[in-house]
């Protein structure tokens, strides 16, 4: 299995743009805090958001493919759950249904991350570090907060056991120590 090292040459290798790069950072940061709540494996987690996005550059006029062509990249580097999370974080085109903890807290970390970011998009100083849980869940039940269909994506947290106050809260502190 890969280290975290190798998997941040590889995502250095395919991923040109700086803040997917952080944005993948973000996520693994977000499920390895996960896997240590609910007690699944933090490096294997912790691997599975980092290499999310790997084949993002390569599939963006063809989004039937993301995911698959990281699987096929990632192909005996790292564990078969790793690759079929990566394969369930775009179920929409792939039709590969998300159907573990690690699918569906992978879908839920990547969501949030865009979320929150959108959030900070709408406050007038534009820092993160004057969001907080209040603004994030009042923004979030606000049916004119426009965030597409990643609220149905961001719920999947509660289907590994998080209620949105305690994902959202492991998010934003996740997120506060890397941007």
């Amino acid at each position: 299995m890969l280290n975290r090292d190798e998997a941040l040459v590889l995502i250095r290798k395919y991923i040109k743009d700086k803040e997917l790069i952080i944005n993948s950072i973000a996520v693994e940061a977000i499920l390895r805090e996960i896997a240590r709540r609910i007690g699944k494996d933090e490096e294997l987690w912790g691997l599975t958001g980092l290499l999310h996005n790997l084949d993002y550059d390569y599939t963006i006029e063809n989004p039937e493919k993301r995911g698959m062509l990281s699987a096929q990249l990632l192909e005996d580097l790292i564990p078969e759950d790793c690759i079929n999370a990566i394969k369930a974080n775009n179920y929409a085109h792939t039709d590969y249904l998300p159907t573990t903890s690690l699918d569906k807290s992978l879908i839920s970390a990547a969501a949030i991350t865009e979320f929150i970011k959108r959030v900070v998009k709408t406050i007038p100083s534009k820092q993160l570090s004057e969001v907080d849980l209040n603004m994030l869940l009042s923004k979030f039940k606000d049916p004119t907060f426009t965030i597409g269909e990643n609220r149905n994506k961001i719920n999947l947290c509660l289907d590994v056991g998080l209620d949105l106050e305690a994902f959202f809260n492991i998010a934003l502190i996740k997120l506060r120590q890397i941007f």
